[in-house]
């Protein structure tokens, strides 16, 4: 008996030995892990601050300068939404432009066509690097309105674009808006609208967040990868994700001031993209031009339009961060010398309705 209970204390011993060897292995293997990932937090954190600290001082450089644009040292760090690639002058064919007698001196493509809702609204494309395929889809449910006589209010989802079109990009990445628009005509892309909007197919997978100090919508989310494509539609949508397709009937490039200005006449608002400089991560209100900072990266607006204001020539640009920044979600920007590298080529196509 005392045998047994001998074998079964020097068991248990063994036991709780190997236990706590392993144990305090994963403890060993646990901390510094944890403590790189905070380090890591740290690290980060310090480097968000360092240049929040720096789009302050540039925003007092610019006030300073009493420009065509005013600043704000309230903003954040917008570099991780900045996706846009940009694409040879060849990748899309050369669009012919109708050519009118005269150009109107101001044109505002939602004055133009009231009853077009969609070129009116700014999307949002949260913490996530696909203004390439938001700028695409905001361009193409416009041009669809403007084609169907202001009768066709849907809106094309930015969703499939981005999760679908494995040319583009890759989920939150950097994308080409050219491959966007190939992939419109070849491919074609279903319907849908922002988060949560059921009308549609396939709506937008983040909802919209703070981008300024102004506290709205909530603090953006860490950026996430896209979901997977799927080829249906969600929410239980009884539509068809087939019945749900549009496609183009053609799609093409133009550059240049007045060609722009033309097609956008003709046919619509416009893909455009732009190198963003860290002075305009401060944008407030006025005609942007760069002053201060450096490249940050590509990324995809929408252009509907142009105009002049104390002599200074401007385009009419929708962002995608929402209405809170900007000029109520838009901006404008120095017209004529290619700002930014504005006018270097624009992405354009029409509807087959």
């Amino acid at each position: 008996m005392r045998k047994g209970l001998l074998l079964l204390f020097v068991l248990l011993v063994i036991f709780s030995y190997d236990r706590f060897r392993r144990t305090l292995q994963e403890l060993r293997n646990y901390v510094p892990e944890k403590i790189e990932k905070f380090q890591d937090f740290l690290s980060n954190k310090q480097s968000q601050n360092n240049e929040t600290h720096r789009l302050a001082d540039i925003a007092v450089k610019v006030n300073k300068l009493k420009t065509t644009w005013t600043a704000t040292e309230y903003q954040r760090d917008y570099t991780p939404l900045l996706g846009a690639l940009f694409d040879d002058l060849n990748s899309l064919p050369g669009g012919e432009v109708d050519k009118h007698e005269s150009l109107p001196e101001k044109y505002d493509a939602r004055e133009a066509y009231p009853k077009c809702e969609s070129i009116r609204e700014i999307r949002d494309q949260a913490n996530c690097n696909s203004c390439w395929a938001v700028a695409a889809a905001e361009t193409m449910s416009d041009r669809i309105c403007i084609k169907s006589k202001q009768k066709d209010q849907r809106r094309i989802s930015a969703q499939d674009l981005l999760s679908c079109c494995t040319s583009c990009g890759n989920s939150c990445n950097p994308g080409s808006p050219a491959a966007a628009w190939n992939y419109w005509k070849t491919n074609g892309i279903v319907t849908g609208g922002e988060y949560g909007d059921k009308k549609y197919c396939k709506p937008y997978f983040l909802p919209r967040c703070d981008h300024t100090s102004q506290r709205v919508y909530g603090a953006c989310p860490r950026v996430v990868d896209a979901p997977g494509c799927e080829k249906n539609c969600n929410y239980g949508n009884k539509q068809s994700y087939t019945n749900e397709m549009t496609k183009a009937s053609k799609v093409y490039a133009v550059a240049g001031e007045d060609k722009i200005m033309q097609e956008i006449l003709n046919n619509g608002p416009v893909e455009a993209t732009i190198t963003v400089y860290e002075d305009f991560l401060t944008y407030k209100k006025g005609i942007y031009k760069h002053i201060y900072g450096n490249s940050q990266g590509g990324h995809a607006i929408k252009i509907i339009g142009w105009g002049v204001e104390k002599g200074t020539k401007y385009w009419l640009v929708a962002n995608s961060w929402n209405e809170n920044w900007g000029e109520k979600g838009f901006f404008r920007i120095l017209r004529g010398n290619n700002e930014c590298g504005i006018e270097r080529m624009v992405y354009a196509g029409i509807p087959r309705l």
